[in-house]
């Protein structure tokens, strides 16, 4: 599960690193490439939302062929198609995911955490679950801990990119609004970008809760053999650095975006080894 966690382009998904195991770089970059295509087009350039949504619904509808059995001309699904079929992937965590992209075209903001971590669910968490079910370990304990993982980095994702998700075109503040009420922390400084002290204790809060729940899913990295097992840690140190690097900007992600420099991948892997 190597994942570029300094990219901006759906920078929870694992990307076919050197780390995997070379049978399994092209299935998982079928994946990687319907994940990413499919949320650019959720998220990216200027069409309208009926548009982007009627591009999404292209997809559900190529799934709904792989599941009837129907032909496809869609050269993702052409791609992916022999992924799904040859590891029997389920494909409702596909459907997740198109679920969860749709959602970001209209939802710009989220009432508590419970409904973040529903958004989590299907925005992240399918994609462990296939790779688990990619290298044949979907047991239920390993998916539990899955999961705990890519929410983390979801939510690492959402933590980092409080600036960036506020000065879209469409703002999107993913900080639950009954914790901006606690903290007294007020949507219009969000959308001004402005830093205060109860700001930061909100974005403390936030990162200490992502901590927590990305060392929930540790166990799975030292569970798995090999260079998957290699791959899970790195991804696990790799988030958890950059939850360092926005403690260490005293949680001012709005003057500088914490990510991942040439300077922390050796940390990253050496915390991985």
């Amino acid at each position: 599960m190597a994942a570029d966690l300094h990219r901006t382009h759906y920078e929870n998904f694992p990307v076919a690193s050197i780390l995997l195991p070379a049978a399994l770089r092209e299935p998982v970059a079928a994946i990687y490439a319907f994940a990413r295509s499919a949320d650019d087009l959720a998220d990216e350039g200027d069409l309208p939302a009926t548009e982007r949504l009627a591009l999404l619904d292209g997809y559900r509808r190529e799934l709904d062929a792989v599941a009837n059995g129907a032909p496809t001309q869609h050269p993702i699904f052409l791609r992916l198609r022999p992924v799904i079929g040859r590891y029997d992937l389920p494909l409702q965590l596909f459907r997740d995911l198109l679920d969860a992209f749709a959602q970001d075209v209209a939802k710009t903001r989220y009432a508590d955490f419970a409904e973040l971590m529903d958004y989590c669910r299907r925005s992240a968490n399918p994609v462990g679950r296939l790779l688990l079910h990619l290298f044949g370990a979907a047991t239920p304990e390993n998916l539990r801990q899955s999961d705990a993982v890519c929410s983390a980095l979801q939510l690492i994702n959402h933590w980092q990119d409080v600036g960036i998700d506020a000065a879209k075109p469409m703002p999107r503040i993913y900080l639950p609004q009954d914790e901006l009420a606690r903290f007294n922390v007020a949507e219009d400084a969000i959308l001004r970008r402005a830093a205060s002290a109860d700001f930061f204790s909100l974005m403390r809060f936030q990162v200490e809760r992502a901590r927590a729940l990305m060392l929930e899913g540790t166990p799975l990295g030292r569970r798995l053999p090999g260079r998957i097992g290699l791959e899970i840690r790195a991804i696990v140190a790799g988030g958890l650095r950059i939850l360092d690097k926005i403690e260490a900007v005293g949680y001012d992600v709005f003057s500088r975006r914490p990510v991942l420099g040439a300077l922390d991948w050796p940390l990253v892997m050496w915390r991985a080894l």
